[in-house]
């Protein structure tokens, strides 16, 4: 058996917000190395977030957050399953994280299902052509789009992007991991993001040209 130390138990129980026995357990099974004792409680995360997919979460609340001095605005819904759970410390950290997030990553859409299909093969036919333009074989190039497709879903669909505060989890392991530490269903329901001046055709003055017209007044 591994001889696990009281400083990993302590690690993982930071990393994770797992239990101590569970911690313990993780480690031994993973010979006493962190990083695997993540991932295999990651896992059990997982199996609890499915064991709780049919339950109703119509609890939560709505949070703004607010960054840069007001040029960006989020707007969030998170839903759980009790009133008690959403006035908790653990879960309002979590949804002001998740504004943050989105205010510093600008998801486009929640999950890759909700990518329309006319946008992603749009995407499609960019990828295939810029394969074909670098002189790739046709015979790769249908598994080089597929590869850049998942890509560009960890880039515009939240919760495969990398968390950004912690490179080392998606921000669907971060919602999982808070399943498994609260102990109820936790769904992102929907999020609008805010930029000032966003879609605003902004005026590209000539300054040289300003200068002349004031001249000549």
């Amino acid at each position: 058996m591994a001889d696990v130390s009281a400083a990993q138990v302590k690690e993982l129980r930071e990393r994770t917000g797992a239990g101590m026995m569970d911690c313990k357990k993780a480690l031994v099974q993973c010979n006493c190395e962190v990083d695997k004792a993540c991932d295999f409680l990651r896992e059990k995360g997982l199996a609890a977030a499915a064991k709780k997919e049919g339950r109703v979460a119509a609890e939560g609340t709505v949070e703004a957050y607010i960054h840069g001095g007001g040029r960006i605005g989020v707007l969030i819904e998170v839903n759980c399953e009790t009133d008690f759970v959403s006035r908790g410390d653990e879960f309002r950290t979590l949804v002001r994280d998740l504004g943050l997030h989105i205010a510093a990553a600008n998801p486009q859409y929640m999950n890759k299902e909700d990518v329309p299909a006319e946008v992603l093969q749009h995407e499609k036919d960019i990828l295939k052509a810029q394969a074909l333009n670098e002189g790739k074989p046709e015979k790769i190039i249908e598994k080089m789009v597929e590869g850049r497709i998942e890509k560009f879903y960890k880039e515009v669909c939240l919760m495969d992007q990398t968390f950004v505060k912690d490179p080392d989890k998606s921000v669907r392991d971060l919602v999982l991991d808070k399943i498994a530490k609260i102990g109820e269903r936790i769904v992102i329901r929907r999020f609008t993001r805010y930029e000032l001046g966003a879609g605003i055709e902004k005026r590209q003055d000539d300054f040289a040209s300003e200068v002349m017209k004031e001249i000549n007044r």
